[in-house]
Formats: structure tokens, C-alpha cells, sequence
């Protein structure tokens, strides 16, 4: 008997986060019954578990891709409102390499994105636990002071909590503008927009250039990668997962 998220999310259907939502929603049941609790024990090989009135099977294939979103749509497989969606992008891999994103990036914001069917690595991958590293490049309105520096290297109060300090450079500064890298290692909503806000200061561009050991590299904008053996290996390295999984 395991935890039905974690069915769900070996099975290659979403991450564990994104399957206990669905069960805390009531699209998730077993053997005919609607399941809301995230404690819920299911056999895979006996119980019938249905996400949404489609059958869950245990995914015998996994599959892992790099891509480069692009700006304006957003990080998700399809959108009841009809918004331009990762959906409209993944077509061309088909139905038999349903894949799900592991994480977020927001509407405005492009970069580096993984996507894969592998649930227990995309669980370990999103969890703060696991202090994966991001970093990204950031186009910041206005010139920080040695002082926002160090409050961004310290932690920023938000709303939320504290942040985890951050590693911050300046990589170029124009005449009203300045551009960033910065390297946060939690993944909370709109973390990098959110801290430079209570700094003073907008975000005008937001670019993803490396999660984990994966880097953006000179992939295209809109392009998919399936990773290399390594990099699926160093992927599961990073979050203490055996390569065998």
C-alpha cells in the first residue's frame, strides 16, 4: 500500500504536489469512490484509481526534456481559460510522452524549464529540502546599492517568510536600468519578482538560466531537448535519488 499522490506521480500523471491538489479537489478516486484525503493508502496493482474519470497506469517508460519557455504563456499543460499553455508546445511529443513541468515560471518570465514523467524526481527537485539550485538573469529598473545587496545575501522579508540568502552579481548596469544574476535555491511563487519588490524596484525581464545542474545553454526559445543520460544522472544526483529509479 502507498500514498495515492505518490501512485499518481510514479505513474508519470504529475509531481506529488500536483496530485495532492487534485485530491484535495475531488478529481481523484478509487475504485468508483472520490477521495479528498492526502493520507489515503491505495494499491496500485488492485485499485482501480481514476484521475478526472481517466484510468492511472504505472507509466513503463520515463521520459525527461529540457525547453526553453518562452514568454507570455503559461506553465501548464493545457488552461480551462484557453491562455496560450505548454500544452500548445508539447503536441508534437505526443500522447504516449505525457510529460508535466517541475515547477513554475511565471507568465512573464522565459527560461529554462524541466519537464518529465518521473514523479518521485520531480517531487525531490521542487521541495525546498533539497535546496536545488536556480539562477537567473534579471533586468531590474534602477542601480541597487551595496546595501539592497547585502539585505538580498542576508534574506528578504516577505509576506511568506524569510527568504534564504541569495547569491547576487551585477552583470551590467546601463544608463537607468541594471541586469542581475542571481541564485536562490527555495522556488516559492514568484520568489525573484516578489523580493526585488520589497527592495523598491520592478522586474523587466526574467530569464531562468540554470536549474539544478542543468544550464539554458544556446538552446532556442521554444525548443525542446530530451536530456542526455548524464544529465538525467546528474539531475537524480543532486537530489540524492538513486540512479537505478
Amino acid at each position: 500500500m502507498e500514498r495515492l499522490q505518490k501512485i499518481i506521480a510514479r505513474a508519470g500523471w504529475a509531481s506529488r504536489r500536483e496530485a495532492e491538489g487534485w485530491i484535495l479537489e475531488g478529481r481523484v478516486t478509487i475504485n468508483g469512490t472520490v477521495v479528498r484525503q492526502l493520507g489515503t493508502l491505495a494499491n496500485a496493482d488492485r485499485d482501480k484509481i481514476k484521475v478526472d474519470g481517466r484510468l492511472v497506469l504505472q507509466s513503463q517508460k520515463r521520459f525527461y526534456y529540457s525547453f526553453h519557455k518562452p514568454l507570455r504563456i503559461i506553465t501548464s499543460i493545457g488552461d480551462p481559460k484557453g491562455r496560450p499553455n505548454l500544452g500548445d508546445w508539447l503536441k508534437p511529443l505526443g500522447k504516449q510522452r505525457r510529460v508535466f513541468p517541475v515547477g513554475r515560471l511565471d507568465y512573464n518570465s522565459s527560461g529554462l524549464l524541466l519537464l518529465t514523467n518521473h514523479g518521485e524526481l520531480a517531487y525531490r527537485l521542487s521541495h525546498p529540502r533539497y535546496e536545488v539550485k536556480r539562477v537567473y538573469e534579471v533586468k531590474i529598473n534602477g542601480a541597487p546599492s551595496d546595501k539592497d545587496l547585502k539585505r538580498l545575501q542576508a534574506g528578504i522579508h516577505l509576506h511568506d517568510g524569510v527568504t534564504s540568502p541569495a547569491k547576487v552579481r551585477i552583470l551590467k548596469r546601463l544608463r537607468k536600468k541594471t541586469w542581475l544574476e542571481i541564485e536562490l535555491h527555495e522556488g516559492r511563487y514568484r520568489e525573484v519578482r516578489r523580493i526585488f519588490e520589497a527592495l523598491g524596484y520592478s522586474v523587466e525581464k526574467l530569464v531562468r538560466t540554470r536549474f539544478g545542474p542543468l544550464r539554458l545553454g544556446s538552446l532556442p526559445m521554444g525548443e525542446l531537448h530530451p536530456l542526455t543520460p548524464e544529465e538525467i544522472e546528474s539531475l537524480q544526483r543532486a537530489v540524492g535519488l538513486s540512479t537505478k529509479h
